[in-house]
């Protein structure tokens, strides 16, 4: 049975949403958790870019670095479209994935939150 491969294209903003950051990923989840906690140095960092407002997901690589590249070409307007089309509240979808204390993190409940979150972004699509 052929591996399969998860490659996410993700949108990343800033506490009032003025700063955007576009990447791409095979983990979302670890990614994601790398912005928050400050461990990736440079722009996120710099401009405390740590809530996530979109994602997709495409299972070929090439077409994530296509489309991360066509987002990156695309007006401020133009993104602000596409995350509220999904997402009109700008709410961080990772809300909730990282319960962090001192000794562990609960992934059951991160992980049951991305599946729902993967659920409706998956609904939505078959509706349009």
């Amino acid at each position: 049975m052929p591996l399969e491969h998860h490659y996410y294209v993700y949108l990343m903003t800033n506490w009032n949403n003025k700063v955007m950051y576009i990447g791409i990923t095979n983990n979302l989840e670890r990614r994601v958790y790398e912005h928050k906690q400050k461990l990736v140095k440079g722009f996120t960092e710099k401009y405390k870019v740590n809530k996530l407002v979109y994602f997709e997901e495409t299972g070929d690589v090439w077409a994530a670095l296509a489309r991360e590249k066509e987002i990156k070409k695309w007006r401020r307007e133009k993104k602000n479209n596409l995350v509220q089309s999904l997402n009109p509240r700008w709410i961080d979808l990772s809300e909730g994935w990282f319960k962090i204390s001192r000794c562990a993190r609960n992934d059951k409940e991160g992980s049951a939150l991305y599946d729902d979150i993967k659920r409706v972004r998956h609904d939505s699509r078959k509706d349009a």
